[in-house]
């Protein structure tokens, strides 16, 4: 009687040992279930989707990533040099000002010698008049030419303060009649007979042009 016992609560302690188990595998099954389901749910909400990323940021079409040509790569060096500024952090200031000037039928290095000139590259730099960023915008007067509302201080912001002073020059040029006439206009020295402010920047332009020279003879 003993031993009939004995076997018949092992029976029973097996049996539950079974049912314990089902249990289980059917609850990590229906957990399987309830995971497979939330994520197929999830991939058709974007915001739920685990891939899903948030939408960046609208980029202005003047501004394409794109590969600098070695004239504008070799006056990046230059200027990384002279000036002693990160390559990445006007990796961005030389792209723009190759796609704006492509854009706007000016010499990309012209805009270049310009922010050298204005602001040597301190995309912070502010003037006594309310000049701001790279190439010295007064923003007072811009406002209309802003082409991207998203950011936040556009006239602060390297990209757009390039974008802006293109167009800026651009319209300078153009209404005076000529280069020289254009730059004495952006750099506010019209009344400048010997136009001191443009042959200040076509000189930065030139020593930019001749980068790649130096480089190539610095590497023999």
């Amino acid at each position: 009687m003993a031993r009939s016992t004995s076997a018949f609560l092992n029976y029973l302690h097996l049996d539950v040992a079974i049912v314990g188990l089902a249990i289980v595998l059917v609850l990590a099954g229906g957990l399987a279930n309830s995971v497979d389901t939330i994520r197929s749910i999830g991939s058709t909400i974007p915001n739920l989707s685990p891939s899903a990323e948030a939408p960046p940021r609208a980029r202005d079409a003047e501004r394409a990533t794109q590969t600098l040509t070695p004239g504008m790569r070799a006056a990046l060096d230059y200027v990384v040099q002279r000036y002693r500024v990160s390559a990445d952090a006007l990796q961005p200031v030389f792209e723009t000002a190759q796609a704006v000037g492509a854009k706007r039928h000016i010499d990309p290095l012209l805009l270049i010698a310009v922010i050298s000139v204005e602001s040597r590259f301190n995309p912070f730099s502010q003037s006594p008049m309310g000049a701001q960023g790279l190439m010295q915008i007064i923003p007072r007067y811009h406002q209309d030419k802003v082409p991207n509302a998203e950011v936040a201080r556009p006239f602060l912001d390297p990209v757009t303060n390039v974008q802006i002073g293109a167009q800026i020059l651009q319209e300078a040029i153009r209404r005076q009649g000529g280069l020289m006439e254009g730059l004495q206009h952006y750099g506010g020295a019209i009344d400048d007979e010997e136009q001191a402010y443009a042959n200040k920047v076509l000189a930065e332009k030139l020593r930019l042009e001749q980068a790649p020279r130096r480089r190539d003879s610095a590497g023999a």
